[in-house]
């Protein structure tokens, strides 16, 4: 006999069986669609991903080995700019520096000359130079007229010396175009003319450098003031 149900009463069997295909056919598509798409957008972007890290790595190490050598220069640059200049060198006292000048007057002999050279001896002194080779003239205590006076220790000019004899086999030096006669004596040097109408004798004292260099500065008012003999030796020439 078929059961008849009432109307207050609920089917449970038809909705149990109505909502579990509805529930089963709306879910699992959902789900499977999903789970598509992930996968589908793992798979695309996966290699665009790794190109972009790839580039990035590469980037910053080209900024690497660019930024190392300019880091170094910069460090080089920097340290000599901070480093402290080594220490001037003390100069040394040099002898001659440190040993005062004398200008005290220069003691001289002032023998008496004839009429001629002393004229010639005058206009000699009034064409010497106030220097030679750095040393200043100094005073005499005689025969200013005829004398001169340079440096300490003295080096002296005597006009109206004593005419020297020359050996035929002697050395002459010509300087400046005056004829010299050097003769060492008692550690100096002494230095006369030999071509001139009035003897002038250059004596160099020990404490100056030996050399007929001397004779240059004073030559050229030899020449200017003192005429020259008509006859020289041979070394002269």
């Amino acid at each position: 006999m078929a059961r008849i149900a009432r109307p207050d009463e609920p089917d449970t069997t038809g909705t149990e069986r109505a909502s579990t295909p509805d529930d089963t056919t709306a879910t699992t598509p959902d789900a499977d669609a999903s789970g598509a798409a992930t996968t589908a957008d793992d798979t695309t972007d996966s290699p665009a991903a790794g190109r972009g890290d790839r580039a990035t790595r590469q980037a910053a190490l080209w900024a690497t080995v660019v930024a190392l050598p300019l880091t170094l220069i910069v460090g080089v640059l920097v340290f000599g700019q901070l480093r402290p200049d080594p220490p001037a060198p003390t100069p040394s006292a040099s002898a001659t520096a440190a040993r005062p000048q004398s200008s005290a007057p220069v003691r001289m002999v002032a023998p008496e000359l004839a009429e001629r050279p002393a004229t010639v001896c005058r206009a000699l002194l009034s064409q010497l130079p106030a220097t030679v080779r750095g040393l200043n003239q100094r005073p005499v205590t005689a025969g200013a007229e005829q004398n001169a006076a340079y440096g300490d220790p003295a080096i002296t000019l005597a006009c109206g010396a004593a005419a020297p004899t020359v050996p035929p086999d002697v050395e002459l030096f010509v300087v400046n175009g005056v004829c010299w006669l050097p003769e060492q004596a008692a550690g100096s040097l002494a230095l006369t003319t030999v071509d001139r109408e009035v003897s002038v004798r250059l004596t160099v004292p020990a404490g100056q450098s030996q050399t007929v260099e001397w004779a240059a500065p004073v030559s050229e008012s030899i020449v200017a003031s003192v005429p020259s003999l008509p006859q020289v030796p041979g070394g002269c020439r």
